[in-house]
């Protein structure tokens, strides 16, 4: 083993970040009539697009098969050891399969071509060699060659993965804006995580209603507004006219304005310290909005609103906290 400096390190590394560069700037030429080949056969693909790779093309395939799949192109890894040995069921002739190698020769792959072929599978192939036998047996070939790996023994696959990611991810956001996906979609397949979260949530489902929402009529003194926004612990109350409209609401950012002015809490009636025309959010909007709305306002709560104006719920900060919106 050699002594090395933290600039050995920083060089080696700055080299390596370098030449993958350059390698994700050469797919730019090859955007071409093949790449546009390829997206036609998937947009009519009537069944699922089937990645299939070797080795490191193998765990690039995992995730070109995982982002097609999160974006609109429903799809599947499938192992081609394991595709020998009774997986290929898996396949039918209404699939795309996807083959990556970077030799075009991986053996593993070879070998159940014949199996892709006869089924009528339409076969796409991600390779370093035009000339390969798998870039010969696919309707389109994606090259996804490389001048140089970045492993300076020009042995472990790096460049040549990274290379092959970024030519499925282009793929896929082609992929994508041709079918129109939308955020709202996406976030069907993401329901568990956080961005499912923000994109599905409605107001209406975190929203306090009924008996829950703090409210008081105009008349009510600045004492009884406090009464009732320490029981529904919003933070805020919202105040309403004797036909029960929204005029206003009083928040805890009011309050402290309110004791500077040294007002008698007992007498002063709520209409003369609420905010009026304050921010309201209406119940089918996304709760990120309301998120948006209370960061953008430096507010911690909103009244909720229908179609009409008519006051039908109230959300604060820590409802956006607890499902998970924020």
């Amino acid at each position: 083993m050699t002594e090395t400096s933290p600039k050995d390190f920083r060089t080696s590394a700055l080299q390596a970040i370098r030449i993958e560069r350059q390698a994700i700037e050469a797919l730019e030429e090859r955007i071409d009539d093949e790449f546009i080949k390829a997206c036609e056969v998937i947009m009519q693909c009537k069944g699922r697009v089937v990645v299939t790779g070797m080795g490191k093309s193998g765990h690039i395939g995992n995730k070109i098969a995982a982002t097609l799949a999160s974006t609109g192109t429903p799809s599947f890894f499938v192992h081609p050891g394991e595709a020998s040995h009774g997986d290929l069921g898996m396949i039918t002739s209404q699939d795309v399969v996807i083959a990556i190698s970077n030799s075009g020769n991986t053996s593993e792959v070879v070998t159940i071509l014949p199996l892709i072929k006869r089924m009528g599978a339409p076969l796409i192939s991600m390779t370093g060699n035009a000339s390969s036998t798998l870039a010969k047996e696919a309707v389109a070939n994606l090259d996804v060659s490389v001048q140089t790996e970045a492993c300076p023994l020009g042995l472990a696959p790096t460049s040549s993965t990274t290379a092959t990611l970024v030519m499925g991810d282009a793929l896929a956001v082609a992929l994508l804006e041709a079918r129109g996906f939308s955020a709202e979609e996406f976030a069907f397949s993401h329901p568990g995580g956080s961005l499912g979260r923000r994109l599905l949530l409605h107001v209406s489902d975190i929203m306090h209603v009924g008996d829950r929402i703090p409210r008081v009529q105009e008349g009510t003194p600045l004492s009884g507004a406090l009464l009732e926004i320490s029981r529904k612990g919003l933070g805020m109350t919202t105040v309403l006219d004797a036909r029960g409209k929204l005029t206003g609401v009083f928040t805890d950012g009011d309050l402290r304005r309110t004791l500077d002015k040294n007002l008698d809490v007992h007498t002063t009636p709520i209409e003369d310290v609420m905010t009026r025309n304050g921010k309201t959010i209406e119940a089918d909007h996304l709760a990120a909005e309301a998120l948006n709305i209370m960061e953008e306002m430096k507010i911690n709560a909103l009244p909720v609103t229908n179609a009409q104006g008519e006051l039908v719920g109230a959300i604060n900060m820590h409802d956006l906290l607890r499902a998970g919106v924020i």
